[in-house]
């Protein structure tokens, strides 16, 4: 809760969607194919990249963090930097295939045998889905009450 002049806001938390939200983020970074490798088969996120992996379950770990101990205006943070850093990792693998070499020849057929695969769609909604889990609420009529 927070007072700025006359004007309170309150963040409301939506439960269910918060837990779907974990729920499928969690999974979808274990078991979900990522990226397609010809002769290994599809990769999950642990296997694309150990780093990728570790911040994105580190930003899940600390969400659920905040979520149970009713920090609202932090989950929101750690959901909104979730969603950001899923977004930004898909985009920084996606330029790590099409540019890994740095030689043009050798980077087309490689970005022509990896392929992103479904599972980015399922870890960027769940990583939404926390972050519209909490919304603000403004009330307009509250005064400041003396105490005494």
């Amino acid at each position: 809760m927070f007072i700025f002049g006359k004007k309170l806001i309150l963040m409301r938390l939506y439960k269910p969607l918060a837990y779907l939200g974990f729920i499928v983020v969690f999974l979808a970074a274990i078991f979900c194919p990522f990226l397609k490798v010809p002769i290994k088969g599809n990769w999950n996120l642990y296997q694309v990249d150990f780093s990728l992996y570790v911040i994105t379950n580190g930003l899940l770990g600390l969400s659920v963090l905040f979520f149970f101990i009713r920090k609202l205006a932090a989950f929101r943070f750690v959901a909104a930097a979730l969603f950001i850093w899923t977004i930004l990792s898909l985009i920084l693998v996606y330029l790590q295939i099409n540019n890994y070499f740095g030689i043009k020849l050798i980077d087309g057929l490689l970005a022509k045998t990896l392929h992103l695969k479904w599972g980015w769609v399922p870890l960027i909604l769940g990583a939404l889905l926390l972050f519209i889990s909490v919304r603000k609420t403004k009330h307009s009529n509250v005064e400041k009450q003396e105490v005494k």
